[in-house]
């Protein structure tokens, strides 16, 4: 497989997990002790990832473009993203987002995930 089509597999899961506001989904993408960042202090482990997702309002899209990928190592594939976030009921924010991705036995799940927003 190919690190697009690794990354892409991964973040169409994510996407789809998060416009269907199921923050349990969306934890089980990254690893047990992955280091998320999001607009809020950073968290370890899949507990903070779907605590933050379940705050985050009804409606939540999220539509990415991929800009970097660089394959690591075997195990990593490290992506960086245009990512949309869209709501209902204000404008959309777009964010930067890289996302570490490492192979855990047959499955690829963040490990990292930082967000950082450009004025």
């Amino acid at each position: 497989m190919s690190e697009a089509q690794i990354l892409r597999t991964v973040l169409d899961l994510w996407k789809s997990a998060v416009d269907a506001h199921e923050p349990d989904r969306v934890a089980a993408c990254f690893t047990d002790d992955a280091i998320f960042q999001g607009l809020q202090p950073y968290t370890v482990g899949r507990a903070g990832v779907a605590a933050y997702y379940a705050a985050q309002p009804l409606g939540l899209t999220a539509a990415y473009d991929i800009r970097e990928i660089r394959r690591l190592a075997d195990d990593l594939v490290l992506g960086y993203l245009e990512v949309e976030f869209g709501f209902t009921d204000r404008p959309a924010l777009t964010v930067n987002l890289g996302v570490l991705l490492r192979r855990v036995d047959d499955d690829w799940l963040i490990g990292h995930y930082q967000v950082s927003r450009l004025a």
